[in-house]
């Protein structure tokens, strides 16, 4: 193995690429939020819990919709403010779960993962809607203080939350999950968990615990799920993974030797694959039937660049 894997063609990774100014440094400048608010050219991703609100459009799907059809979805009227997009707000909102028998035809409620994974929604409208749904699962969560247990409410646009009780700020958090391609002689080492669809097979991967670094997490991950030992580990590349937040740190090591005894209550297996397997499980046609992740996923990505190693 290199130190590194081959610089990637990221194009259609999920969630990556958001071009869209957050405006960190004017959101609490007088006046800027109910100028952005009052712009009738604002968009709004809209979501029902953990489902995206689409609108359907000649077979494609977007996230986006203007005020007018926002507001008769029964969007609140403190909407999160996510940025702008050129010039354009772009915001997000929560709507009640009842509103879903009254959206009229053309409007659709889809599993975020769901049209990612079948490519239905990607690029920029992916990432839009992959942070929109973060911030909101934040909100959610978070309505009493962490601190002292009080109700808290949101200020900055929706990019923290304050307690009036006792003055507590809190802010959107974000988990660092190591993913990481670790080889051997040539092989990659791929897991397999129950939950998986069958025949397909992934990266292993696990969240970074406090008190480590990423390389620890890639070998105290890979150790305590398949009994692989792991020597030099470098960054590759990474992912936001809006379920709920996660970034997912793409690493690849090195095992110090080929020897595996995978955590059956972890994994349902762990093998050791070669470079034409890896590829013709990219590519769909594997003997066995086996497949990868899809190009949303960044496992996808990281057993693209070792093949292409």
């Amino acid at each position: 193995m290199t130190d590194a894997l081959p610089a990637p063609d990221l194009a259609d990774l999920g969630y990556a690429g958001l071009a869209l100014d957050r405006c960190g440094e004017r959101r609490d400048r007088p006046g800027f939020l109910d100028r952005v608010a009052a712009d009738p050219r604002a968009r709004f991703a809209l979501f029902l819990g953990e489902r995206a609100v689409l609108s359907e459009k000649g077979g494609a799907l977007d996230p986006l919709f203007d005020r007018a059809a926002a507001v008769a979805f029964g969007a609140p009227a403190q909407p999160v403010f996510l940025g702008l997009d050129g010039d354009v707000p772009r915001f997000a909102a929560e709507l009640d779960a009842d509103v879903e028998a009254s959206l009229p035809p053309g409007v659709a409620v889809e599993d975020l993962r769901a049209v990612a994974s079948d490519g239905r929604l990607a690029g920029s409208a992916l990432a839009l809607a992959g942070y929109a749904k973060s911030m909101l699962r934040w909100h959610a969560r978070n309505g009493f203080c962490a601190n002292c247990g009080a109700p808290s409410v949101m200020a900055g646009g929706g990019w923290r939350r304050v307690c009036p009780a006792c003055g507590a700020v809190h802010f959107p958090r974000t988990d660092p999950v190591a993913i990481m391609l670790v080889t051997h002689g040539g092989r990659c080492l791929l897991g397999r968990q129950a939950r998986f669809r069958p025949g397909m097979w992934s990266c292993l991967a696990g969240f970074v615990e406090p008190g480590e670094t990423l390389e620890d997490a890639v070998r105290r991950e890979t150790f305590e799920e398949a009994g692989v030992r792991v020597g030099r580990v470098a960054y590759a590349f990474s992912q936001p993974w809006p379920f709920p937040s996660q970034l997912m740190v793409g690493m690849v090591g090195e095992a110090l030797d080929d020897a595996l005894d995978p955590d059956l209550e972890e994994l349902e297996d762990a093998r050791w694959f070669s470079r034409e397997d890896a590829r013709r499980m990219l590519a769909g046609d594997h003997p066995e039937g086996l497949t990868a992740p899809p190009p949303a996923a960044i496992a996808h990505h990281l057993l693209r660049a070792f093949v292409a190693g």
